[in-house]
């Protein structure tokens, strides 16, 4: 079974930057980030596969980045030139699926953390 706690959420000004992270129990093939703003639908926005390959949305492209320290078991999002439309519930995410599935930033994941509020203005 696996158990996934954020922390790092924060409130911050434009521009600014922010690392959160998720403590992960349990051994995964494919772990994620996504995000979810009021009244919109949660979005995938980095995964990374058991080979440590990366995969990003448009939205977060080159101002995120998604990595795993393994022996801390820790999954972390590191976010530079945050805008207010970045501000949401951040929520990490795993799986035991394939690397192709782990790219495609569905939502189909299997477990979720409880989320870790980001606000940017």
């Amino acid at each position: 079974h696996v158990q996934l706690v954020e922390s790092g959420g924060d409130s911050v000004q434009a521009g600014g930057s922010l690392t959160l992270s998720c403590s992960v129990s349990g051994d995964t093939y494919c772990l994620a980030w996504f995000r979810q703003a009021p009244g919109k639908e949660r979005e995938g926005i980095a995964t990374i596969d058991m080979d440590g390959d990366t995969t990003y949305s448009d939205s977060v492209k080159g101002r995120f980045a998604i990595s795993q320290d393994i022996v801390g078991k820790t999954l972390n999002l590191e976010m530079g030139n945050l805008k207010p439309e970045d501000t949401a519930m951040y929520y990490c995410a795993a799986d035991y699926q394939s690397n192709r599935w782990c790219s495609s930033l569905n939502t189909g994941f299997s477990y979720w953390g409880q989320g870790t509020q980001v606000t940017v203005s």
